[in-house]
């Protein structure tokens, strides 16, 4: 049966420096770190090609977009001048669709030649080789939802304590080797759940740890992205991003900043957002722990009534109750009345409990009788 894995690819991995054989005058050690040196320092050199080409094919659309709109906008004019202009400018969106091919061809060549680069031990991953990790685009299949969340839950399960060891990781350094180390967290589920435990951290109000973890969740996220990029396996590509980030120059430094900072304010909103749907949660589960025998919020029947009710109701004073009502509107006295039972502010025909004065039973059974046919049973 044929293999479906190319093992062609084995015949350009460098897997170490030290295997190779060196004179006995030669300190061995020293020419190893030199030769680790030099190719570290070509392999950052690469990148930055890259990296050149990529911005500059990006102006070189940008200049043919903007040509276009011109030729675009004097096509449609009938002045003398604009029919003069139109050859020219038909003549300079010319130029630039070469010169955009041009650029095209150059990125190409470059990522071509940086699938043929032999592998090195700063290229590897710990945990083996594989088709994904040896920068061959994996066979991607839709998952649906209810995949996606379960293969979350389960990853976390598994990883939850070293996904939030990496979160308070601060060096970039000590970052790459425990991602060195732990390949497998290299992934979706990862930046994932650190977004998540950056919200948990800004509701907590630990506003210092979660600006670390959020430095490392847009680490996990630039590695993820860069990986999207290149079309390789995140596990395959994470040195690349600790290569460029430490070497950088300004504008991607400015890059993941810019990224960072958006990011924390994004967390913030979602925080203050869950600390608002809290509070309305809280606030309605004690209001529904009010509502009185009708539905009603006492509390908001209380706000309803005239000030002299209210204060009948502060003073907890039958008597000055009864007087209020007696002054009121009869149509008027039934609703506030009504309400009041509804929502639990005053019980009709109430029995105080044993040993309680019969003076006070007395009284509610007057006020009672005062309302005569207003009363609500």
């Amino acid at each position: 049966m044929t293999s479906r894995i190319d093992y062609s690819v084995w015949d350009h991995i460098e897997v170490s420096d030290d295997e190779d054989d060196t004179h006995p005058n030669i300190d061995t050690p020293s020419l190893f770190k030199w030769r680790h040196e030099a190719r570290v320092e070509r392999m950052e050199q690469f990148i930055k090609a890259g990296e050149d080409l990529e911005k500059g094919l990006a102006e070189s659309k940008r200049k043919l977009t903007e040509a276009q709109k011109k030729t675009k906008n004097l096509a449609s004019s009938a002045t003398d001048d604009a029919k003069a202009e139109l050859s020219k400018a038909q003549a300079e969106e010319k130029r630039l669709k070469k010169e955009e091919r041009d650029w095209e061809k150059k990125l190409e060549d470059h990522r071509r030649e940086e699938k043929k680069m032999p592998w090195n031990v700063d290229t590897l991953c710990k945990e083996g080789f594989s088709k994904s990790v040896m920068n061959v685009k994996p066979d991607v299949k839709e998952e649906t939802e209810e995949q996606k969340e379960q293969k979350h839950k389960t990853f976390v399960e598994k990883y939850e304590k070293e996904i939030k060891h990496f979160g308070m990781m601060k060096r970039w350094d000590d970052s790459q080797k425990y991602l060195s180390d732990n390949p497998h967290l290299v992934c979706e589920e990862t930046a994932n759940y650190l977004v998540i435990m950056c919200i948990d951290l800004e509701v907590e109000e630990k506003k210092a740890l979660m600006e670390q973890v959020a430095h490392q969740t847009i680490v996990m996220q630039f590695i993820l992205e860069l990986a999207k990029s290149l079309k390789v396996d995140p596990r395959g590509c994470f040195r690349q991003f600790f290569a460029k980030i430490k070497t950088a120059d300004q504008q991607y430094q400015d890059a993941f900043n810019d990224e960072l900072e958006s990011f924390k304010e994004r967390v913030r909103g979602r925080a203050k957002i869950r600390i608002e749907r809290a509070m309305k949660e809280y606030e309605e589960e004690e209001r529904q722990k009010r509502l009185g025998p009708g539905g009603l919020d006492p509390a908001e029947v209380y706000e309803s009534l005239p000030e002299e009710m209210q204060k009948c109701f502060d003073e907890k004073d039958i008597a000055m109750l009864q007087t209020v009502i007696t002054k009121l509107d009869p149509t008027e006295a039934k609703v506030h009345m009504k309400r009041c039972i509804d929502s639990g502010l005053w019980v009709p025909n109430s029995r105080a409990d044993e040993g309680d004065d019969k003076e006070e039973d007395a009284t509610y059974e007057e006020l009672n009788k005062e309302m005569g046919e207003q009363k609500i049973e």
